[in-house]
């Protein structure tokens, strides 16, 4: 018998492969590294037929969609910002919640400000999901893209607001902003190559059902 094709996992570093460690476990996948102390990019793991590929986060659908991994696990946030097409998207796995949300100053009136119809100036790194929300609203704004530190803009009045994830708060209170306005609630969500789950079906569609499973028994605790 011929040995089963290698199965590519693209995943980021950071909360969700923390969160995501328990569910491959349960379909077999134990990393043969700690991705923390390894300078590889690639990494074997507890199954021969299945590697581990670490990428940027916003890399992820860009590797699963063009066949350099066969699946990844990603945040909505990524796949709304960056685009899904030729992704299938099975699971909601359910880990890595957070929000999507607006924060403005505390002292900065936000509701009289789109009820006079004033231009916004709005700092994110999510540019299309922000000018997607505000443009449904009927809201004009200018958007500032950067990529850290999102909560200066309002303070150093460089935005009047900012689109942003937002998990507990304790960043925006400790900064004096307050959220306004939820975009979305966030998850990360496994993705899959759509000729990877014909190539290799068998092994995909195991891993699929396996990481399913153990998703729902975890929203179910």
């Amino acid at each position: 018998m011929s040995a089963p094709a290698m199965v590519t996992f693209a995943l980021s570093k950071g909360r969700i492969f923390d969160e995501a460690l328990p569910l491959l476990a349960q379909a077999g996948i134990v990393p043969a590294e700690d991705p923390e102390t390894s300078r590889k990019l690639i990494i074997g793991t507890s199954r021969p037929d299945v590697r581990l590929v670490l990428v940027r986060a916003t890399d992820v659908p860009t590797y699963v969609q063009y066949g350099g991994a066969d699946l990844g696990i990603v945040g909505r946030d990524t796949l709304v910002e960056h685009g899904g097409d030729g992704l299938v998207q099975p699971v909601d796995l359910g880990i890595a919640r957070c929000r999507m949300s607006v924060a403005v100053r505390a002292d900065f009136d936000y509701q009289a400000a789109v009820r006079k119809g004033s231009r916004l100036a709005v700092a994110t790194k999510y540019v299309r999901i922000a000018r997607e929300h505000f443009a449904a609203k009927g809201v004009h704004v200018d958007t500032i893209k950067l990529y850290g530190s999102m909560e200066l803009a309002p303070l150093t009045g460089l935005a009047d607001a900012i689109v942003d994830l937002v998990s507990t708060g304790g960043t925006l209170r400790a900064n004096q902003l307050v959220e306004v306005e939820q975009i979305m609630p966030i998850s990360a969500r496994l993705v899959v190559n759509q000729a990877s789950l014909k190539v290799k079906r068998e092994t995909v569609r195991g891993l699929i059902d396996t990481l399913a499973a153990a998703a729902a028994a975890r929203s179910a605790r």
